[in-house]
């Protein structure tokens, strides 16, 4: 099914998604009670502080080589970048990036890894998140979900307080909580009120809807395809594809497409995530302030 030569990276993107298989069928369920949110025992699919976009996506669509036509340059470039803007996402896992060549090479916008768990910071954040708006790029920060070591709240706390927050700068998006890999042991009751308590946590903290950043396996399986985020949270969709993606259970569309994992950018070295907004820039720039 996969190609038989591929990066480290790569491989360790497979063996942590073996876990997570299947689609669930299971009914649209409402709101449990908070007693519900009780955190398992831990399960750990993933080293702490390891954890980063697209870990456990695999089984949602193979990956593949995406077209890497330079976009146009020069004093046309925002005029042609206007119609779906383009957007990276990063990590440690990408070292050190030249943010001017990122935004001359025609992105956009994008999410840069803040925070994990209880405990970690990501040590390049500070760097790329100070960098991407100096260079005019719009950015945001998104934090890795550990339902095995807390509660939702806890963790929107940490994030909120440690590189999540938000401000209308005209540069900054909304966080995003990246939810993926296992269901951590937890029932889908049990998910669908942790992710809830992580966003009320946020919301209370920013003013501002979290961004929920899932595959469509992930969230049909975790959760039963809870509807119950659809009216709040805007969808980053997961699905590495050609094409128009699948869309999770209980959400009506996306409003961001992570389209694959084997990107290539210039100012970025080796491989990045690719993203895709759905709407123009206007709407890009709406999300930015928190506009209609």
């Amino acid at each position: 099914m996969f190609p038989r030569t591929f990066s480290l990276k790569r491989t360790q993107k497979r063996l942590a998604a073996a876990g997570v298989v299947g689609t669930s069928a299971a009914l649209l369920l409402g709101l449990m009670s908070p007693a519900a949110s009780a955190t398992p025992a831990p399960v750990n699919p993933v080293p702490y502080g390891q954890g980063y976009m697209g870990v456990g996506y695999v089984q949602d669509s193979r990956d593949f080589k995406p077209d890497s036509r330079q976009l146009h340059l020069g004093a046309r470039a925002d005029a042609d970048l206007k119609a779906n803007p383009e957007g990276i996402d990063v990590s440690s896992w990408q070292g050190g990036i030249n943010w001017s060549s990122v935004r001359g090479a025609g992105i956009e916008f994008s999410w840069m890894k803040a925070t994990e768990g209880l405990t970690y910071k990501d040590p390049t954040f500070s760097a790329n998140y100070l960098n991407a708006y100096n260079a005019g790029v719009i950015r945001g920060a998104y934090h890795y979900a550990r339902p095995d070591v807390s509660g939702g709240a806890a963790q929107a706390d940490f994030f909120a307080s440690n590189g999540g927050a938000w401000s209308r700068d005209n540069l900054t998006l909304p966080g995003v909580l990246d939810i993926e890999g296992t269901c951590y042991g937890y029932s889908q009751a049990s998910m669908r009120q942790w992710v809830l308590d992580f966003y009320n946590k946020y919301k209370a903290r920013t003013g501002r809807d979290v961004v929920i950043y899932t595959s469509p396996s992930w969230w049909n399986t975790c959760t039963g395809g809870w509807s119950g985020m659809s009216a709040l949270s805007p969808l980053w969709v997961a699905n590495w594809t050609t094409g128009t993606p699948s869309i999770p259970a209980g959400f009506p569309y996306y409003t961001v497409w992570q389209y694959t994992s084997t990107g290539a950018v210039n100012g970025v070295s080796g491989n990045v995530d690719r993203d895709r907004f759905s709407g123009d820039r206007s709407r890009l720039l709406a999300l930015a302030n928190n506009t209609p």
